[in-house]
């Protein structure tokens, strides 16, 4: 009678756990990236909801001046007022199409006296120092300025700005805030769209966000097949001990022997046949 005791042991009670850990994790990991496809598609939608809409008053979609919801990011909004020139400042490390360089982020004063950070566009970094070579001035006077809105930055440990000059290392709203002494927009600051008056010189922005979900949907289903395989691999190996261990048992030894019979009456392999010419050149 053959038997499958040999499952009981030990070893094989460690064999089992292990996979059992490993399609666990190789789950949990196709189950994150499920996530980030979702949080992918979502931030696709909200640039297909907000990025075209008709431009609102800012005090409209935000009423105070920490207000700001993740559902309003790319909304347009129309805010007039006075940049104040004297008072921009650069973000360091902002790469464009490859290349390091700032962005511009010039506050606007509302008529109320309030002010929004507005961020102009981008510049390269300098030929020979970090800053700019020169960054093109906001229109002088009064101005009106449509923007989509995206949320205030994290500072970010271990990033820093050259002390005493305008550079900043994230968009922290509220770094900015204290630097201005004035009561500024700390939810949310925005990309500009378009400005009039124009500025005799317009800064690079970057374009609409593409609809790209990234590779996340097929590293999913990646680690669910690695958790499949795991358990395909487990009885593949219980199989093979199972002939060793039951190699006296009868119904295993009529079955290894059809095995051999069906091997024996196929055709040979390109590689077979080779090794066979091999081995008859050798002797």
């Amino acid at each position: 009678m053959s038997s499958w005791r040999f499952v009981l042991t030990p070893r094989w009670a460690g064999y089992f756990a292990l996979v059992v850990v490993f399609a666990i994790v190789s789950v949990g990991f196709g189950n994150w990236q499920f996530d980030r496809r979702a949080e992918a598609q979502h931030a696709i939608g909200l640039v297909e909801d907000n990025y075209d809409r008709e431009p609102e008053p800012l005090h409209e979609v935000l009423p105070t001046l920490d207000a700001y919801d993740d559902e309003q990011q790319w909304t347009p909004v129309v805010l007039q007022g006075k940049y104040l020139r004297d008072e921009e400042l650069l973000v360091r490390n902002r790469p464009l199409r490859g290349a390091p360089g700032f962005e511009v982020l010039t506050p606007l004063q509302l008529d109320d006296g309030s002010v929004f950070v507005v961020d102009r566009g981008w510049v390269p970094t300098g030929s020979a120092q970090d800053e700019p070579d020169a960054v093109p001035a906001a229109p002088e006077g009064r101005v009106t300025v449509v923007a989509r809105l995206k949320a205030g930055e994290p500072t970010l440990p271990g990033r820093g700005a050259p002390a005493g000059t305008n550079q900043i290392a994230t968009i922290h709203l509220t770094e900015v805030a204290e630097r201005l002494g004035l009561p500024t927009y700390t939810g949310a600051y925005g990309l500009v769209a378009s400005q009039d008056p124009a500025p005799a010189e317009a800064l690079l922005t970057p374009p609409r966000p593409e609809p790209d979900e990234g590779p996340h949907l097929s590293y999913a289903l990646q680690w669910y097949v690695f958790a499949l395989l795991a358990f395909v691999g487990l009885g593949w190996a219980l199989r093979q001990e199972y002939r060793v261990v039951n190699s006296d048992d009868e119904r295993v030894r009529r079955a290894a022997e059809r095995r051999e019979s069906r091997r024996s009456r196929r055709a040979p392999t390109d590689d077979e046949i080779e090794d066979a010419l091999l081995d008859e050149a050798r002797g």
